[in-house]
């Protein structure tokens, strides 16, 4: 059994119910491209907002981070992981989540307590030492010299205001040396492997700190760094997570690993993100923007590196490779095998894209660089407009040759040719709320009446396709095969307004997903619910699978103004509107 199960089964053993894995494209956070931690799906119910699955969960999540895309090919970094996590709302506090922790550790992952330290809070002016934590490790067997305290690192906090507090790190001495005495956190041969966070405070504006009536345990351990650690390797990709990839590889280059093992790292790491940004249900494609763009820097970083091994790069290597992290991989998350074919399809287009310029391009690169000069952003935009390479490649080429290039003189370029697409920090039109604050949940109730009024006015099959809300303004996208006419745009907003001032309760039901359906409720993307979803009703006119923050009456909204209707894409129009 591997580690995602034996963790998932041991929690569940305490009472936790397995909630599924967001999708790696954010629903709800336009601020971000992707999910980059455990926590991040849970953030409204950490804020107060009832689970349907109780108060004890336990899941294995998706991450992609690319803020250190550049680090990937030494022995750690990866552009996708997976987190285990498991969380109380408001239930057990930090008595039960340590010993828990400590029991998994030692008794299910057999790891020699004299292997293991931990850091807890030191306390600071506002907050004091968390004795708890430090005593419940006591009591556990821990001796006290493993046990730092320290306050930068043991103190979560989301923003500058908001819920917060201490929290407890587990290492683990990753080293044949003799073990020493006393813990040092600076000590790199101590790894940490999780993290404990106990929400038990709420920080004000002002800087007030108060104690949370309902306290939260939200806790957060790598896969693969732990993966890592049990098996006994000092180099991730030697694990049992990228054994058989980087074998496939091996075997495809005809190369061995030692003497090449960045390149294969990141063409593992590479396909693997790739694989499972295209499988999302948000529908991610190769492009110039956003997401997209990641996913093409991605796919074209590991035809480059493939390019380095000798391989052929006009066979099916990709695809070779894609397929065994599939069927690695789809037993755990059902949408790999939902879209198995199309994110074959979208490396093998991506691929043949590439490969028609890449020759071409690397030639060009090579003629620019002869003289051994820097790189202009002229030439880098040309690169990129003609070629194909994205920026990095241009930068990552530079390097190899102990060159420079102007990227602040590529990016003027790229923003005068390519002012149509704004980057995700613009905010990209990718379903959700930038906040949960009341005049974005305030928002965020009025796309309800927004949807259901559009079904009574436009069309009755009128289906939303995607929302962004900010605390300015809201986008609304819905299928629709006209331009609305004023008429259709005045009736709209009219009637969002009279179901405002009618003051109807909005509702919530929590039920199956396949009674929802039966109920006639509304859904955008029903595959990235759970089994058990919360139906919110307003009136007899919306009925809705939503997992946002709502008003409790319509009259909480104010006035509703359409402010914008316009073409998004084929079929698919788009509503911005404000409210006062």
């Amino acid at each position: 059994m591997n580690l995602k199960d034996l963790y998932i089964n041991f929690f569940i053993s305490k009472g936790h119910k397995q909630i599924p894995s967001a999708p790696v494209v954010p629903e709800n956070d336009p601020s971000v491209l992707f999910n980059t931690a455990g926590m991040q799906p849970l953030i409204p119910y950490l804020m107060g907002q009832p689970h349907p699955y109780g108060t004890r969960l336990c899941d294995y999540q998706k991450c992609i981070r690319t803020n250190d895309l550049d680090e990937v090919g030494d022995v750690t970094h990866h552009t996708f992981f997976e987190m285990l996590g498991n969380w109380s709302l408001g239930d057990y506090f930090k008595d039960e989540s340590i010993e828990w922790s400590f029991e998994f550790l030692t008794k299910h992952l057999s790891i020699p307590v004299e292997k293991l330290a931990v850091t807890v809070f030191a306390g600071n002016d506002d907050i004091p030492f968390d004795e708890v934590s430090y005593n419940k490790w006591l009591s556990l067997g821990l001796n006290e010299k493993r046990i730092a305290k320290t306050v930068e690192d043991n103190f979560w906090i989301a923003g500058e205001t908001g819920p917060c507090g201490p929290d407890t790190e587990i290492f683990y001495f990753r080293s044949a040396d003799e073990i020493p005495e006393s813990f040092d956190p600076n000590d790199d041969r101590w790894v940490e492997i999780w993290n404990n966070v106990f929400m038990q405070y709420h920080k004000n504006a002002d800087g007030i700190v108060t104690e949370l009536p309902a306290k939260n345990v939200d806790t957060g351990m790598g896969v693969e760094r732990t993966t890592a650690i049990l098996e006994g390797v000092n180099d991730n990709y030697l694990s049992s997570i990228w054994k058989d990839v980087i074998d496939l590889i091996s075997e495809i280059s005809s190369l061995p690993y030692e003497g090449n093992e960045s390149s294969m790292r990141i063409i593992a790491d590479h396909l693997r993100t790739a694989v499972f940004i295209s499988a999302d249900p948000a529908g991610i494609k190769p492009s110039n923007t956003d997401q997209g763009y990641i996913l093409r820097r991605l796919i074209r970083r590991a035809i480059r590196h493939a390019k380095k091994l000798n391989i052929d790069i006009n066979s099916d290597w990709e695809q070779k490779i894609a397929t065994l992290i599939l069927d690695k991989y789809k037993g755990y998350y059902a949408e790999l095998g939902q879209n198995y074919n199309l994110v074959l399809e979208i490396l093998n287009n991506e691929k043949i894209k590439f490969n028609r310029t890449l020759e071409k391009g690397l030639r060009e690169f090579a003629k620019v660089t002869r003289n051994n000069e820097d790189i202009d952003g002229v030439t880098a935009f040309h690169l990129f407009d003609t070629y194909g390479f994205p920026i990095e490649l241009t930068v990552e080429l530079a390097k190899e040759r102990g060159l420079k290039v102007d990227e602040n003189g590529f990016n003027d370029k790229f923003k005068e040719h390519q002012e149509k697409s704004r980057t995700a920090s613009a905010g990209k039109f990718k379903g959700g709320l930038g906040g949960n604050g009341e005049i974005e949940t305030r928002y965020h109730t009025a796309t309800h009446l927004l949807n259901a009024a559009l079904k009574i006015v436009v069309d009755a099959n009128v289906h939303q396709k995607g929302s962004n809300i900010t605390s300015e303004r809201m986008r609304f996208d819905f299928s629709c095969d006209h331009k609305l006419t004023d008429e259709e745009k005045n009736k709209t907003e009219a009637l969002v307004n009279q179901w405002i001032r009618e003051a109807h309760d909005v509702t919530f039901t929590e039920m199956t997903k396949e009674e929802a359906l039966k109920t006639g409720a509304e859904c955008m993307f029903i595959e990235k619910y759970p089994d058990v979803v919360t139906v919110y009703s307003i009136g007899n006119f919306s009925k809705e699978l939503c997992g946002g923050p709502h008003v409790k009456n319509t009259s909480e909204i104010g006035t509703f103004k359409i402010v914008k209707e316009e073409a998004s894409s084929a079929g698919v129009r788009r509503i911005k509107a404000v409210i006062n």
